[in-house]
């Protein structure tokens, strides 16, 4: 469960990271401004759709560490560096993971949208 305290103290962070007001932080994310001041108060917690909004328009916010605490703000950037051929090289970490892993495979992977929908893959 996400704790509120902290989360507003993250939120205030990436807005400072910013230099953005609350006020400007909400019209960039799309939500009212009373939000951003209930949230940072404690007064409501933030709702799935808000997270989204603020993570489609804020890419250097990771999802973990917005909610709990754990990863860096800001994420750093996968940079791809090329050779004298101009031949891009294979980053060290691969963007995307490997369904299987330590004997295990994934199950199911759930997309959210922007718009509050969301949909689901799951093995056959």
């Amino acid at each position: 469960m996400i704790n509120s305290d902290d989360f507003a103290m993250r939120l205030q962070q990436v807005i400072d990271y910013y230099t953005d007001s609350a006020s400007s932080f909400a019209d960039t994310i799309g939500v009212q401004r009373s939000s951003i001041s209930h949230i940072l108060s404690g007064r409501n917690k933030p709702s799935l759709d808000f997270v989204l909004k603020v993570l489609s328009s804020y890419p250097e916010v990771e999802l973990y560490w917005l909610l709990n605490g754990k990863g860096e703000f800001p994420a750093k950037a996968i940079t791809l560096t090329t050779e004298k051929n101009n031949v891009p090289k294979i980053p060290q970490r691969p963007l995307i993971p490997s369904t299987e892993t330590n004997d295990k495979s994934i199950e199911k992977i759930v997309i959210f949208y922007t718009d509050g929908t969301f949909k689901e893959f799951i093995k056959n």
